[in-house]
């Protein structure tokens, strides 16, 4: 018996010794177990510098394949506005692509894997039957920072939908004049509203257990983006990518302010923007990136470059480029955009590394934050797709929520009563309505720009609902609906219109293009309202990304309503139209009179506004026009009782 216990412990003592060599076998970093600082030192150490060089390249899906992402240690990648795999592309199409890039990357000596980062600015924007949401400037009416919240994890499920991990999204700009064409991304000119409506990180992320750290929950969301730092809704003249003049305190308590709350709530990255601060670009401002941002607010994440940022470090872009790459890293910049020379990139880092122009301290740092958001969010653990998330993209639970978001973005700006009775809501049951205008049939300038394309574009790009089709569908089928788009001066004349329903408003644009002095409404929306609103009573709808000159238009019309860029969900838009739901939206922008007062934002000293920041008239919702009917036919037979009695 004593041998045969001797034997056993013998035997026992060879088996742990064995999973002992065993698991001293397996890396640190591929132990889920271990901390993760401890992996991050653990993989750097093996890295070799051309491993770490790859690690901070983000290159576009349109040059990537296997042999590129083996041969350059690729460590990122992403998909432009509008670069998808093909044409409406489904959910397992992209998980394909996705899927692919990865296990390309998993095949390399080290297996890092791979992020794929998209823009879901408004949803999942680049996908074919994605939920799109109203744009950030319609949010901001809302003031509801748990509505913005289920919009994250929303859109965080539809991204993973499709395979992948990381989205250049919120933008947390504060947009001071609206002649800038992203004004529609910005949730509102004032840093509080917009420091509020950071809760869409949480949403995207998940709740984080520890702030300021990094933090993903499970595979069910994305690692976000905070863009873009700093002072990008500030340039002069609202001019895209150009100059913000300002003190630094003015910077700190205007456009930096969304940034506290973003990393509190553990961001996982931060994108730099293309403009510049004080005459200085930003993508190679060491101060306010390296020192600001990752020194005093602390900041544990990774700093992502803009598209090409590198580049535009210099005018023109490109011009010296092995001196952008040196002052952009050296500032702090860890994951480069770059997105297609990615062979001058990899040279020009190997030689200036080699030279001593750019430490290997610095590339440590970038590498080190790269990597420790990589195994914050799970990547190494689980890399690949969940394809059973397919079902996600476009959910009709998604739609109901982003329906719920245009009925709370809406401004109601005029109102008209006749009477005690004001002319909104609508009558369901009116004998016959003319619906008109540019944009109540439009899918595609319903959502506006970042809309399956980079710029967006006008008709049927995605599954939706159009304002004309909610309208349909919510009136009562006795009542004559008549649609034309581009009506004449003749057309509403003698023909018995109870009321009239004008949806005009901006054509889809997206940065640069977006960029307007004027801010004028088109042409075709102003003639719409005047051979409309001249000859029937009516309500216009303005469908744009900021406000725009209405004053001039303004007593032709009954009611007004902001609907600003709601997205596919239009049925948001009859539910409040016709009373189902109250109107409640409180604008989150000044509204001007002529764009020669521009800049101008609340609490300034010189403040005409048409319509003031936080302007919104309410209603009560109503019940609908059947059943009022009913209701009041009720009432009658039980006062005829009464009197009898």
């Amino acid at each position: 018996m004593a041998w045969a216990s001797f034997l056993q412990c013998v035997v026992l003592l060879l088996l742990c010794v064995h999973a002992a060599m065993a698991s001293s076998d397996v890396p640190l970093y591929k132990n889920p177990e271990a901390a993760v600082e401890a992996r991050v030192k653990d993989l750097l150490s093996r890295m070799t510098l051309e491993e770490k060089i790859g690690q901070m390249m983000q290159i576009e899906r349109s040059v990537a394949n296997a042999s590129t992402i083996q041969t350059n240690f690729i460590g990122s990648i992403l998909s432009g506005g509008g670069s998808v795999p093909k044409e409406q592309a489904s959910p397992t199409d992209w998980m394909d692509m996705v899927d692919g890039f990865q296990k390309a990357a998993l095949s390399t000596r080290l297996c890092i894997p791979l992020m794929y980062g998209i823009d879901a600015v408004h949803g999942h924007n680049n996908v074919y039957g994605a939920t799109i949401f109203p744009h950030n400037v319609g949010l901001g009416c809302t003031r509801d920072p748990d509505l913005v919240r289920r919009i994250g994890e929303a859109t965080a499920l539809e991204v993973r939908g499709t395979g992948i991990q990381y989205v250049f999204a919120p933008c947390i700009a504060v947009c001071r004049n609206p002649s800038w064409g992203r004004c529609y991304e910005s949730y509102s000119e004032d840093p509080n509203l917009v420091r509020n409506m950071t809760e869409i990180i949480v949403g995207l992320q998940g709740k984080t257990t520890k702030p300021g750290s990094p933090f993903l929950a499970g595979q069910y969301n994305v690692a976000a983006t905070a863009k873009h730092f700093v002072g990008d809704g500030g340039t002069n003249h609202g001019a895209d990518e150009r100059n913000t003049l300002s003190s630094y305190k003015s910077l700190v308590n205007i456009h930096m302010v969304g940034y506290f709350d973003a990393i509190a709530k553990g961001v996982s990255t931060i994108m730099v923007s293309y403009s510049s601060w004080n005459g200085q670009k930003m993508h190679s401002n060491r101060f306010l990136i390296s020192h600001v941002l990752k020194k005093q607010l602390g900041f544990k994440g990774f700093v992502i470059s803009d598209w090409q940022g590198i580049d535009k470090i210099t005018i023109p872009a490109g011009i010296n480029y092995t001196s952008s790459v040196e002052l952009g890293v050296n500032a702090g910049i860890d994951m480069i955009m770059i997105p297609f020379d990615y062979p001058s990139f990899h040279a020009d880092m190997l030689a200036l590394v080699k030279s001593g122009h750019i430490s290997m301290r610095r590339i440590n740092d970038a590498v080190g934050r790269i990597l420790r958001v990589k195994f914050t969010i799970g990547l190494f653990e689980h890399p690949l797709a969940d394809r059973s998330l397919a079902k996600m993209v476009g959910a009709q639970d998604h739609r109901d929520l982003a329906r719920e978001a245009v009925r709370k973005s809406l401004v109601l700006l005029k109102n008209e009563r006749n009477g005690n009775a004001p002319f909104v809501p609508l009558s369901k049951r009116a004998t016959k309505i003319l619906v008109a205008g540019s944009h109540a049939d439009d899918i595609g300038r319903q959502c506006g720009g970042w809309t399956t394309t980079w710029q967006g574009q006008s008709g049927g790009i995605t599954p939706g609902t159009s304002v004309l089709e909610a309208i349909k569908s919510t009136i009562d089928t006795s009542t004559e609906l008549v649609y034309e788009q581009l009506p004449d001066s003749n057309f509403a004349k003698g023909k018995g219109f109870d009321y009239a329903i004008v949806v005009v408003g901006e054509d889809p644009y997206a940065e640069f293009f977006g960029d307007d002095a004027d801010l004028t409404l088109p042409n075709m929306g102003t003639q719409t309202i005047k051979n409309v609103c001249t000859l029937v009573k009516c309500v216009v709808v303005l469908v744009s990304g900021r406000p725009l000159v209405v004053e001039p238009y303004l007593p032709l019309m009954n009611g007004l309503v902001a609907a600003w860029l709601p997205g596919t969900e239009g049925k948001g838009i009859a539910d409040v139209l016709f009373g189902d739901y109250p109107f409640e939206g409180k604008s989150s922008r000044t509204w001007f009179r002529r764009a020669s007062q521009l800049p101008m934002n609340v609490n300034d000293q010189q403040y005409d506004p048409l319509f003031p920041y936080g302007f919104g008239l309410t209603t009560a919702a109503v019940v609908g026009d059947a059943a009022s009917s009913r209701s009041s036919t009720l009432l009658f037979f039980f006062t005829l009782v009464l009197c009898f009695i």
